[in-house]
C-alpha cells in the first residue's frame, strides 16, 4: 500500500499538470471505488477548476473552486497523467490540457467528490511530517500496548504504514514489541526524529516501489534499495550483520534486527 512518501511523490508529480486547469468532463467506472452516483459525480466535476493539490497522511485532496475531489490509493491505486486507459482504469478526468487517470487493480482505493470538505476526512490523526514533538509525545503517552501497531494506527498519526514503521523503529533502535509505557521521553524523541528522517529520505528517493507503486509519470521509486530491515528477513543487518528476523505483530509482517533492537 502506498504510504506517505509514495503519496507525496504522486502529489508532486501530478500537481504541475493540473493546478489551475479545468476539468472538462469525468468518467467513472467502478462503484467499489466511487460510491456516489456516476452521473451526479461527473456533472458536479464538469467545469470545475483545480485550485490546489495536497496530501494529508495517505490521502490526496484536489481542492476545487467548487468542492473537493478526494483520492485514496488503497493498496494498488495509481494516478497517471496522460496515460493510455486500460482494463484497470476506474476513473478518467479530462482536463483542458490532458487526462488524469485513476487505475486500481484490487479496487480498495477511493475517488469521491464532495461539495465541501467532509468531517469524516478529519478523523485521521496529525500528519506524520507535520506534528511537533511535544504533541507526538503527549499522544504517545495516552496509549498502551506495543509500539509497532500504534505507528500503524492512522488516528494516532497518519501516513505511516508497514514499511516505514519497521524502518523508523530500526533507525531509533526500538524493538517493535516494546511496550509504549517503557518508552522514555529520550527514546520518544529518538523515534520522532527517526520517523522524520526516514520519511524525508524516502520522499527524496521518490518512495519505495515494492510491487505496484509508480508515480504519475509511470516512474518507480528508489528507496526500496535503501531499506535496512523491511522485506529483508534472513539477510544480514547493515549495522551489525545479525540476521534480520520477521514476526507477525498486529496481523502485520514485522521486520527487525534482534541485536540492534533489543526488547
Amino acid at each position: 500500500m502506498p504510504e506517505l512518501p509514495e503519496v507525496e511523490t504522486v502529489v508532486r508529480s501530478v500537481a504541475p499538470h493540473v493546478l489551475g486547469r479545468t476539468i472538462q468532463s469525468a468518467e467513472l467506472f467502478s462503484h467499489r471505488v466511487t460510491r456516489g452516483g456516476f452521473e451526479q459525480t461527473a456533472m458536479a466535476l464538469c467545469g470545475v477548476v483545480i485550485t490546489g493539490v495536497r496530501r494529508r497522511g495517505k490521502q490526496i485532496l484536489f481542492e476545487l473552486d467548487k468542492g473537493v475531489l478526494f483520492v485514496h490509493l488503497g493498496m494498488t491505486g495509481r494516478l497517471l497523467w496522460d496515460s493510455v486507459p486500460g482494463k484497470y482504469t476506474r476513473a478518467a478526468f479530462h482536463l483542458d490540457t490532458g487526462t488524469l487517470l485513476y487505475d486500481d487493480i484490487r479496487q480498495f482505493g477511493r475517488v469521491e467528490f464532495f461539495p465541501k470538505m467532509p468531517e469524516s476526512l478529519d478523523r485521521v490523526g496529525p500528519d506524520a511530517l507535520g506534528i511537533g514533538f511535544q504533541e507526538f509525545h503527549e499522544r504517545l503517552t495516552r496509549h498502551s500496548g506495543s509500539i509497532k501497531p500504534l505507528l500503524l494506527n492512522q488516528t494516532f498519526i497518519c501516513g505511516i504504514g508497514n514499511i516505514y514503521a519497521d524502518e523508523a523503529l530500526f533507525a531509533a533502535r526500538i524493538h517493535p514489541r516494546t511496550s509504549i509505557h517503557r518508552i522514555s521521553g529520550k527514546r520518544a524523541k529518538q523515534l520522532y526524529e527517526s520517523i522524520h528522517l526516514i520519511l524525508s529520505a524516502a520522499i527524496e528517493h521518490r518512495g519505495s516501489s515494492i510491487s505496484d507503486y509508480i508515480d504519475a509519470a509511470g516512474q518507480r521509486g528508489g528507496f526500496q534499495d535503501l531499506h535496512c530491515v523491511y522485506g529483508r528477513a534472513g539477510q544480514p543487518c547493515p549495522e551489525c550483520g545479525t540476521q534480520i528476523k520477521r514476526i507477525v505483530l498486529g496481523q502485520r509482517g514485522t521486520h527487525y534486527c534482534p541485536r540492534c533492537q533489543r526488547p
